[in-house]
Formats: C-alpha cells, sequence, structure tokens
C-alpha cells in the first residue's frame, strides 16, 4: 500500500538507510523527508522548524543573565515567554504568566497552596503547588471550607442553570452544599 501525499518534491539527499532519493512530502505534522522507495524503506526525518518559539518583539536594553545578549519575547506552544534573543544555543528562558496562589492550603497533603494553572488546551485548573509530589488538582474554582457531608476540607464552585453553586472537591463525594436559604 503506497502512502499519498499532498506533494512529492525531489529533495538533494540521498537516504541513510538504503542510497534512494529522498523526497519531501507532507504529512499531518508538517512537511517531512521521506524515502522515495516507501514502503520497502521506511525512513522519514521532520523538515521546517522545532518548536522553539516564534520571535515576536527583540527587547533592547535588556541583557540576559546567563550570555549578555538582548532577551526577546517570543510565542510558543504554551503561551508567550521571555528568552534570550539567542534561544536555542541560550537556554535561559522565563514565564511571563506566573501561577496565580490562592492561598488555600492543599487538602490532600497540607503543605503545599493550591495554585491556578493552565493546561496546554487553555483550560485553567488548580494544583497542589509541590506537584509532582502531590498530585491534588480539582478543575472549578476552590473556595475555603468544610463538605457537610464527607467532612474533605474543600468546595469548589460550579457553575449550573440557577447560578454558581459549592460543591464538595472530593471525587469520591461531590455533592453539592446546601444553601443557607434551603435549610430553613
Amino acid at each position: 500500500m503506497n502512502k499519498t501525499a499532498l506533494f512529492a518534491v525531489r529533495h538533494q539527499d540521498n537516504c541513510p538507510e538504503c542510497g534512494a532519493e529522498l523526497v519531501i512530502r507532507s504529512g499531518k505534522h508538517g512537511p517531512f523527508a521521506g524515502c522515495s522507495r516507501y514502503p520497502e524503506c521506511h525512513y522519514i526525518r521532520p523538515l521546517g522548524a522545532r518548536n522553539e518559539g516564534h520571535l515576536i518583539k527583540i527587547l533592547e536594553g535588556i541583557p540576559c543573565p546567563e550570555c549578555g545578549a538582548d532577551k526577546a519575547l517570543r510565542q510558543g506552544r504554551y503561551g508567550m515567554f521571555i528568552a534570550c534573543s539567542r534561544y536555542p544555543e541560550c537556554s535561559h528562558s522565563e514565564t511571563i504568566d506566573q501561577p496565580d496562589d490562592t492561598g488555600i492550603t492543599c487538602p490532600e497533603c497540607q503543605q503545599g497552596h493550591l495554585i491556578q494553572r493552565r493546561s496546554r488546551y487553555g483550560k485553567y485548573f488548580h494544583a497542589c503547588s509541590r506537584y509532582p509530589e502531590c498530585q491534588f488538582v480539582v478543575n472549578a474554582r476552590p473556595v475555603a471550607g468544610e463538605c457537610p457531608f464527607c467532612h474533605f476540607p474543600l468546595l469548589a464552585e460550579k457553575k449550573t442553570a440557577n447560578g454558581l453553586r459549592l460543591i464538595c472537591a472530593s471525587k469520591l463525594c461531590g455533592k453539592p452544599v446546601p444553601d443557607k436559604t434551603e435549610e430553613k
């Protein structure tokens, strides 16, 4: 079965495995150089830029603490970051968005604090600051309090059709906390 490609352009290199000519093809992860003798030879090599962060702006006058070159604002896989203008040769980089500390003690380890983090898909969640030692995670916004049913020491805000509700943050319980008006 022959693999189809969006385009096949001759490349100057030869396959290091069989010596046949390489062709440039396009796949779902971008362009790659593949052996023209496919499927007998399975050699492929990715083409294009590695994900090192696209340069947005050089920050002139702000030197890199490691090499002294100017710093630069870059857009990477997980958002904006500041790095040396010589990145990736100089490995200095800084995050722009520092995680928000909620000040709520982690209910699992009782040592760390819950901080807001962002997943690679752009969703926010709250996790223990002692990760990877403690892997407690809650997807909703945490609220200090105790569950009246299981006595778990953390509640979470959940959006419902009736507005914001507090629920138990324990995955084993997850029951909604009764409002003051419901108790009467």
